[in-house]
């Protein structure tokens, strides 16, 4: 049983999810600890040597891996990760990761080799990837290009980021350790052509979404700063998993939480008020 003095790990602490659940852990009370490259001491997924002095005293950890859990190199991070926190005596892991994703569920399994309990919280794509991460630029500039030209009118479940974090948050601190996998989603599937409609009526402004082959993704990746060793795996990556193998909607936030997802439309209608799509240079990427 967790402890509640004891300090929540959280490993990409200050990333979308991370941020929300540091948030939501100190609410209940619970010191928390962040896992970053700035952070005191430092952590850094390519520099397990310090790992350690990380995972000391702590009893539990939020594992939010970037870029994400199918790349190549995940999976031996993930073990090595999994080895120190058993070794550190820790008595539970939540592991966030990504719905239809093969090689991220071998990042999974390999974590689970280390013997504490896993939760796996396999997530759709956020609401928010329009609004913090990779599409707000995109959304700002008026076209979200993404490689669906196998699939252009494949649908999404887009899950709000804030439900996210309150399954995480549930999950970290249940009195016993969980070793679950759940899968979130949101209430409806959403195409991007809809998806696009829906930020330009809330915004007064066109958004369109163009289907694009890997190549012509990557290329704008590129164009855009993504490093080219990490844009065209991501470009392979969102093609296998908008393929049509998610389009399908899951009980998982209402299974952990106890209340319905909040629908992509609500969430657009919020994230408009805060002004995060607006042209007068005040948006701030997150």
């Amino acid at each position: 049983m967790t402890t509640p003095t004891a300090p929540v790990l959280l490993l990409g602490g200050t990333g979308r999810t991370g941020r929300r659940v540091a948030d939501r852990l100190r609410a209940h009370g619970r010191p928390v600890r962040t896992g970053s490259r700035r952070g005191d001491p430092p952590f850094a997924w390519d520099e397990p040597g310090g790992w350690d002095a990380l995972l000391a005293g702590t009893q539990a950890a939020y594992v939010a891996y970037a870029p994400d859990l199918a790349l190549p190199e995940a999976e031996g991070q993930l073990r090595r990760l999994g080895a120190a926190a058993a070794d550190a005596g820790l008595e539970r892991l939540v592991l966030l990761s990504g719905r239809g994703e093969p090689a991220a569920a071998r990042s999974e399994a390999a974590l689970r080799e280390g013997g504490c309990p896993v939760a796996v919280v396999r997530s759709s794509w956020f609401a928010q990837d329009f609004s913090e991460h990779f599409l707000l630029g995109p959304v700002l500039e008026g076209v979200v290009a993404l490689p669906t030209a196998g699939r252009p009118e494949v649908a999404e479940g887009f899950v709000d980021v804030d439900d996210v974090a309150d399954v995480v948050t549930a999950l970290l601190l249940r009195p016993d350790p969980s070793a679950e996998t759940v899968e979130l989603s949101g209430p409806a599937l959403v195409t991007f052509a809809e998806a696009a409609t829906l930020i330009a009526r809330a915004t007064g402004r066109p958004l369109a979404y163009v289907p694009l082959d890997v190549d012509g993704f990557v290329a704008g990746a590129v164009a855009g700063g993504v490093p080219p060793e990490e844009a065209r795996p991501l470009g392979q990556l969102f093609a296998e998993v908008l393929d049509g193998r998610n389009e399908h909607l899951t009980d998982g936030v209402a299974r952990v939480l106890g209340r319905p997802p909040r629908a992509f439309a609500d969430v657009v209608r919020d994230l408009a008020a805060t002004g995060v799509w607006d042209l007068d240079g005040t948006a701030v990427a997150s």
